[in-house]
């Protein structure tokens, strides 16, 4: 049949130890033929941290990880025995694996869209303030030069 791929669950912020546990447990049970790669989705963001410009990086998918393999019952139960993991995506029994395509659109995702997507929140952010900031001073300004009206 093949490896593929499937999406296990996690407890959200555990990945990092899922993928460690569970690459531990396929080279303890010798298990490199059926199950490949683990990866977690991550994705590069660009915040701004006293006043600089910094490039974190930070996981697409909180609490999700994907896992190649060759599905049978020994590897299913190898992953789903996993510390932490809660199970496989789709149906208990039976999961469903992915296609190419969508493993290519989830990893190549990182680099494309939520990159161009936060330089343009960026930037309309910047230009948001930098009006509110005019708008601030103009209303600063007119302010000072208030009249006083007196009741008649």
């Amino acid at each position: 049949m093949g490896m593929q791929w499937y999406i296990i669950h996690t407890y959200s912020g555990f990945e990092k130890k899922v993928k460690e546990s569970l690459e531990s447990r396929v080279e303890a049970f010798t298990l490199q033929d059926k199950i490949g790669r683990v990866l977690i989705p991550m994705e590069e963001v660009v915040e701004v941290r006293g006043g600089k410009k910094v490039v974190s990086s930070r996981m697409s998918y909180p609490g999700y990880v994907l896992v190649e393999m060759d599905l049978d019952e020994n590897t299913w139960h190898i992953v789903r025995s996993t510390p932490r993991v809660t199970g496989f995506v789709g149906s208990a029994t039976s999961p469903s694996p992915l296609t190419e395509a969508e493993v290519d659109g989830i990893i190549n995702r990182v680099h494309t869209r939520r990159t161009a997507r936060n330089r343009r929140w960026f930037s309309s952010a910047t230009s948001r303030c930098a009006s509110w900031m005019a708008r601030s001073r103009i209303s600063t300004a007119t302010s000072k030069r208030s009249t006083t009206i007196t009741a008649v």
